[in-house]
């Protein structure tokens, strides 16, 4: 499964191909690295190093099942990646969350992470993936689906530092009404530090 874009760009009209595609675990230093590279440039070092051991730990401790893991390429550079978890709860276990995404800095701002997290919202709807949640910039999310909802509507993992960021859509057209019950995710995210 490969989605390829081309992309005209000036001066010398070079033609970039940006590919969307499943991660290969044999890239994981190469994806750990990108992450480390992202946060580091926007956070600081302290959340780079942070975020980068959050998806070696994705990358080595979650069973396949459980994980969904996508890269963007310019012409085989590893420009962006995203992570797609399971997130459990105790009367539905048919719930992913999108975490962490980066984009290299250097192409941010052209619609790459966009196509990127939409490229693996395809695949979780061919596997029967009812809800999606993330935890993150509303401005950014809702572009790609994503609405604000509330603890009443589904009760995160962890307490939140930002409960603006709680943010959820449907996968299959229904409202977001509530999932009832507690909240679980894979062992890498169950860390109130994420949260």
């Amino acid at each position: 499964m490969v989605h390829k874009k081309s992309i005209k760009t000036c001066p010398n009209d070079e033609i970039i191909m940006y590919s969307f595609l499943p991660y290969n675990p044999n890239n994981a230093y190469e994806i750990k690295k990108l992450f480390i590279k992202v946060f580091t440039d926007s956070e600081g070092a302290d959340e780079g190093l942070l975020i980068g051991d959050l998806v070696g730990e994705l990358m080595t401790t979650t069973e396949d099942k459980d994980m969904f893991g996508f890269v963007a390429t310019d012409n085989d550079k590893i420009i962006g990646s995203v992570f797609f978890t399971r997130l459990k709860f105790e009367n539905n276990n048919n719930v992913f969350i999108l975490s962490p995404m980066a984009i290299m800095t250097d192409y941010q701002g052209k619609g790459i992470g966009q196509k990127l997290i939409n490229f693996g919202i395809k695949t979780l709807k061919e596997n029967n993936i009812k809800w999606l949640f993330t935890y993150g910039d509303i401005k950014f999310y809702s572009k790609i689906g994503f609405k604000l909802i509330n603890d009443k509507q589904a009760l995160p993992p962890f307490k939140l530092t930002y409960p603006e960021g709680w943010l959820a859509q449907s996968l299959i057209g229904d409202d977001i009404t509530k999932i009832t019950g507690k909240s679980s995710c894979v062992k890498a995210l169950n860390k109130v530090v994420y949260w």
